[in-house]
């Protein structure tokens, strides 16, 4: 998959950025907040399609803010969209990112490999000495 048009992402939270924890918070997916950062910085559109709402859900925005990723939209197709409970919550995006998939979730980094055609390169973070990440 080698998209030359910026995509659309609609990403999952719970076991798809974090680990399942919910209603709490897990831990961050091996690369998520890395990869994510590398797709906005590409100029894709990120936006957060979650089950959770309310309490729980501010609490995974804001999350996701202390990690370094403001989304787009948050369970809608555009900031501006108004939620109609009378229709469907599907949204408009070119691909789903959730840990709910025919196979289970693949992973940060076969995740950016397969929008990009590319393989991450492994760096040694300058945060954490001796620690391989993939992005600067």
């Amino acid at each position: 998959m080698n998209f030359q048009e910026k995509l659309i992402l609609a990403i999952d939270f719970d076991g798809t950025v974090v680990e399942d924890a919910y209603p709490g918070i897990g831990k961050p997916k091996l690369f998520a907040f890395e990869t994510l950062k590398k797709l906005q910085q590409e100029g894709h559109r990120l936006i957060l399609w979650t089950y959770r709402d309310g309490k729980r859900l501010e609490e995974a925005v804001e999350f996701c803010k202390d990690n370094g990723i403001e989304f787009y939209a948050v369970n809608k197709s555009f900031p501006e969209e108004q939620y109609d409970p009378s229709k469907s919550r599907k949204i408009h995006a070119d691909l789903f990112i959730d840990d709910r998939n025919i196979g289970g979730f693949i992973g940060w980094g076969k995740v950016y490999q397969l929008l990009t055609n590319e393989s991450p390169k492994p760096e040694i973070s300058q945060k954490k000495k001796g620690f391989l990440s993939w992005f600067k």
